[in-house]
């Protein structure tokens, strides 16, 4: 009889605990599960290329400019992390940046930054900045009065040389050909100058 009356006695202690509990669950707010989404932002930068000379020392090239995508402008940023030197060049640019690459084409030990564009649909230019502890603007001679070019030309680097193909439209008796004419270019004291390699050469 005792053991009757303790089985009783726990089994409502039991049904009280388990009533308490359920009131006091219930009483608390469901926990919603919360997810976070994570919208993925447009790339700001048209043109992103990095540059390295030599371990700690590299030149990034990065275009900018909302709207029209040949409207815009440029940055050359320099680090030399072993030397604790920072710089950066703010340049306003027409065309979309296509390439960039560096050279030293006269041999002088300073790199040459040459940031290629296309100022129209098949039309490319180069911009060239030496870094000589500061960024030095080179002008880089232009071919759009070569009789018969019509765009379409190339730049190319080839045994540390920097060349351009450029396709020349002749007509002869009513007749269309078109010749493609490679120039290979020279910098010296700061000036470009070009000339036309002969086939074979």
């Amino acid at each position: 009889m005792v053991l009757k009356d303790f089985l009783k006695s726990v089994v409502a202690i039991a049904a009280v605990s388990l009533l308490m509990l359920a009131c006091t669950n219930s009483d608390k707010p469901a926990q919603v599960e919360q997810k976070t989404v994570e919208t993925k932002q447009p790339n700001p930068f048209p043109f992103y290329k990095s540059i390295e000379i030599k371990p700690g020392y590299y030149f990034e090239v990065v275009s900018w400019g909302k709207g029209v995508d040949s409207v815009g402008g440029f940055l050359i940023l320099m680090s030399d992390s072993a030397k604790n030197n920072y710089k950066s060049l703010s340049v306003e640019r027409e065309g979309i940046i296509t390439d960039a690459w560096n050279m030293d084409l006269d041999n002088d030990g300073n790199p040459e930054i040459y940031v290629q564009t296309s100022v129209r649909k098949n039309v490319a230019d180069v911009n060239v900045y030496e870094f000589a502890g500061d960024f030095n603007k080179i002008s880089f001679p232009g071919i759009s009065t070569m009789k018969g070019y019509k765009g379409d030309d190339k730049f190319f680097v080839k045994n540390g040389d920097l060349f351009r193909s450029v396709p020349i439209v002749q007509t002869d008796s009513g007749k269309t050909t078109t010749l493609i004419k490679t120039l290979k270019y020279r910098l010296s004291g700061n000036s470009f100058s070009s000339s036309e390699v002969k086939p074979g050469e």
